[in-house]
């Protein structure tokens, strides 16, 4: 993968446990040539442990580190999301990438997309709900034993996409909807689907999860997303007139 193209990806830690582990993952990042290091954490960890796990010539990665107190903040400019998991149940299989396909994917996407890929804390990977923030996800084949340490899975990952050829500029996509905008998209659709009783309140996620394999699976552009919004409106809009006229013909004096 060519710098310019390393420059457009950031590795996102998800709730790392270990500072050593930021550290390792810096260095990790370093060999390959990646140098956007996202944490996200409630609490900043100590800076010296990471710094001698990073050892002097990855200290500019720690340096730079972009620190978040949640994932959607984290990847809300990313036009294309990706999270790593052990666990291959069900759902994450509809969208399960290798390591190969995933270079394949990003060198597609990054340029002309900021890309984020994602790593689980150490004990128990990724939840649900940083996964519902993913386009995709991937998979690192090992043998009898499937964890990872966290700096491996970095270090897998990032010499895969380092070693990866770019695609050709006619292959590339496009720019894509960012990943707020996605999430604004989906919480107007929730209401929405709640509203014309498509969906339960209590339960909303079960369906609305259907409908973000759907649209993850389409290169969706920022404009399309506007106008999927504007269609939200009208119908809640048009909810709303219709409530009224018919309040309005029950009681005439009104």
């Amino acid at each position: 993968m060519e710098a310019l193209l390393r420059d457009k990806v950031s590795i996102v830690l998800c709730r790392p446990k270990f500072p050593e582990n930021i550290g390792s993952a810096a260095r990790a990042m370093k060999n390959m040539g990646f140098s956007r290091l996202v944490v996200v954490t409630e609490e900043k960890p100590d800076m010296e442990r990471i710094y001698r796990m990073a050892t002097h010539a990855a200290r500019d990665v720690v340096d730079s580190i972009a620190w978040y107190g949640n994932v959607a903040e984290a990847v809300a400019q990313a036009g294309y999301v990706a999270g790593t998991t052990a666990r291959l149940g069900r759902n994450r299989k509809r969208s399960l990438l290798s390591p190969h396909e995933l270079a394949d994917q990003v060198c597609r996407m990054a340029v002309h997309n900021e890309t984020a890929i994602l790593f689980g804390p150490e004990d128990r990977g990724l939840e649900n709900d940083d996964l519902r923030l993913c386009h995709t996800f991937v998979h690192i084949p090992t043998a009898d034993f499937s964890s990872l340490n966290l700096a491996q899975a970095v270090m897998i990952i990032t010499h895969t996409l380092f070693s990866h050829d770019a695609v050709p500029a006619l292959e590339t996509t496009p720019k894509l909807a960012s990943r707020k905008e996605l999430e604004a998209l989906y919480a107007h659709m929730q209401e929405v689907l709640i509203r014309i009783d498509f969906m339960r309140e209590d339960n909303p996620e079960y369906w609305l999860d259907n409908f973000r394999h759907l649209i993850s699976r389409l290169p969706m552009r920022a404009r399309e997303v506007r106008m999927l919004r504007g269609i939200c409106r009208q119908i809640l809009w048009y909810g709303q007139h219709c409530y009224e006229n018919g309040q309005k013909n029950k009681n005439p004096s009104i």
